[in-house]
């Protein structure tokens, strides 16, 4: 599943991320890294980006970088 599926206040854990390298660096800088636990906290009302929380920390990303994040139900 990817995290762009997930629904406001759903947890999971990160599996797998599949993108290019800047964005995968930019992701482990926030924390994103496989076996992360990230909360989706928001989605905006167009659809386009969702705040996520990851270690405490509440981040933004678009739903096209979320779609390269694959998750697992806790």
């Amino acid at each position: 599943m990817k995290l762009s599926d997930l629904q406001i206040n759903q947890s999971s854990v990160v599996t797998k991320i599949s993108c290019v390298a800047d964005l995968k660096q930019r992701f482990y800088s926030f924390g994103i890294t496989k076996g992360a636990t990230i909360m989706v906290e928001a989605i905006s009302l167009t659809k386009n980006t969702m705040e996520i929380n990851v270690e405490d920390t509440s981040i933004g990303i678009r739903v096209e970088e979320a779609n390269t994040i694959e998750v697992k139900d806790i």
